[in-house]
């Protein structure tokens, strides 16, 4: 079965720092380039961060540019978001999405994860 499973979410104070994860079961991630989108209550889901197959393009939605970061490791079949400073607003459902190419176009998503909650929140 291939699967996606995220981990790593919580409540964290503002300023603080997660690092989410994002595994993958039944596939290689190898080939796949990687999404991280986030949907806040009454929101639409959004485009976080991508990153390519070969982790050689990496690419951020305005947001989180400068807090976030994205990485690979293929040898683990895992992708991660390193998450720091923070904010109320970043508080959503974090999904990660294997697909084509790193874009925020969801449509070119083949699989996604059941999400993993983030609250920032003193």
């Amino acid at each position: 079965q291939l699967q996606l499973v995220e981990s790593g979410g919580g409540l964290v104070q503002p300023g603080g720092s997660l690092r989410l994860s994002c595994a993958a079961s039944g596939f290689t991630l190898d080939y796949y380039a990687i999404g991280w989108f986030r949907q806040a209550p009454g929101k639409e889901r959004e485009g976080v961060s991508c990153i390519s197959s070969s982790g050689g393009s990496t690419n951020y939605a305005d947001s989180v540019k400068g807090r976030f970061t994205i990485s690979r490791d293929n040898a683990k079949n895992t992708v991660y978001l390193q998450m720091n400073s923070l904010k109320p607003e970043d508080t959503a459902v974090y999904y990660c999405a294997a697909g084509e190419g790193c874009y925020f176009y969801q449509d070119t998503y083949n699989y996604w994860g059941q999400g993993t909650q983030v609250t920032v929140s003193s």
